[in-house]
């Protein structure tokens, strides 16, 4: 598994000063491409969407680590995903030129309600068929963390502050398991992901999501549990259509 998560990642391993041990999970040995314990692994059923937008994870300190964290799943389904850790007082050279790269339109995604409204957006700039000229291809700029931490990187990334934002609207409340906000119309990272795949007119990946998520929700509280998982289930067959070769070839083992 070699995705901009994961090599975040394992960056992140590699600068801790002692171990990472996740609050109530089970200790020991996971699979290194889904994050759970091998007896509930979900990497043969990793799915692989081509899409024409793309996703940048702006991921606090110890995102990539968590693993309930579902950045990992937007990874494992959209190819064009990028990762970078965030700091208050430094900036990954590289962000700073994907951001300028004139191949996209980047959107912070973030709510309407906290942002001038001259940069308010709600909808996506589609190509269609009747496009004459070639439009930028959309990149979703995704802050990963608790609320707390989010509304801090919008409010100390200045370099975010010329960038459209995005404000999703969505009628339905959040079906996130792993992690609890107050709010019922907090997201998580994933579920965002997939509304604005489908406002990019990215069906297939937006529906990908969905069904990961709900499938990786399941492993990860079942594996918490130590109860057995239905792999006949109705979400594990929604999720099978959308599995890609690389899962069935490179299975955790």
């Amino acid at each position: 598994m070699s995705h901009a998560v994961a090599r975040l990642r394992s960056a992140r391993l590699a600068r801790a000063s002692k171990p990472f041990l996740a609050r109530g999970g089970p200790r020991g040995e996971r699979c290194p491409g889904c994050r759970l314990v091998p007896s509930h692994c979900l990497c043969t059923l990793r799915p692989c969407v081509p899409t024409h937008a793309a996703v940048c994870l702006l991921m606090a300190d110890i995102e990539p680590l968590k693993p309930s964290n579902t950045g990992w799943l937007i990874a494992d389904v959209v190819p064009d995903t990028f990762a970078f850790g965030w700091a208050r007082t430094e900036t990954d050279p590289a962000l700073l030129a994907l951001l300028a790269d004139p191949q996209w339109q980047p959107y912070v995604v973030f709510p309407g309600e906290f942002v001038a409204a001259e940069r308010v957006v709600t909808q996506v700039q589609v190509a269609t068929e009747q496009t004459f000229q070639p439009r930028k291809r959309p990149l979703f700029v995704l802050l990963d963390g608790t609320w707390a931490e989010a509304r801090k990187m919008f409010r100390k990334s200045p370099y975010l502050d010329h960038l459209p934002v995005l404000s999703l609207q969505p009628e339905q409340i959040s079906n996130y398991r792993l992690r609890r906000s107050n709010r019922d119309d907090h997201f998580c990272t994933s579920e965002v992901a997939a509304l604005c795949m489908e406002l990019a007119g990215e069906p297939q990946a937006a529906l990908a999501l969905e069904a990961y998520l709900e499938v990786f929700s399941t492993h990860y509280l079942n594996a918490k549990q130590q109860r057995p998982v239905d792999l006949e289930d109705a979400a594990h067959l929604r999720l099978r259509a959308f599995a890609g070769p690389a899962a069935i070839l490179d299975p955790c083992v």
